[in-house]
């Protein structure tokens, strides 16, 4: 299984970006995806995750009402609509995916596979 996220860039306090992460391999088709981020000297944290069924998903306090995760099961592919982006949202954004499918984990020993991590940086 390889992810790859892209879309991550430099923008301004207010405004959005759009993460997306492109999964391939034997992924099966009840995978979870989470998204997480880091900052230089802190733990890694979760920011949002979607299911396989249902639109299942689950939010950080911290982002909730500003981002949205969706995901395209025919592209494979996971979403991370950010609005409203604040300075503190500067992160690298790295997507994970979890092959069992159970539940939205918030917990990062709970995903399998990760991708390479995108930069986000909001200006104030």
């Amino acid at each position: 299984v390889q992810l790859q996220a892209s879309g991550g860039g430099l923008v301004q306090a207010g405004g959005s970006l759009r993460l997306s992460c492109a999964a391939s391999g034997r992924t099966g088709s009840s995978y979870v995806m989470g998204w997480f981020r880091q900052v230089p000297g802190k733990e890694r944290e979760f920011v949002a995750g979607i299911g396989s069924h249902f639109g299942v998903t689950n939010y950080a306090d911290s982002v909730k009402g500003r981002f949205t995760v969706s995901r395209d099961n025919a592209k494979n592919t996971v979403y991370l609509q950010m609005n409203s982006l604040k300075p503190e949202d500067t992160a690298v954004y790295y997507c994970a995916l979890d092959l069992s499918g159970r539940y939205v984990s918030r917990g990062r020993n709970a995903y399998e596979y990760w991708g390479q991590g995108t930069q986000v940086t909001v200006s104030s």
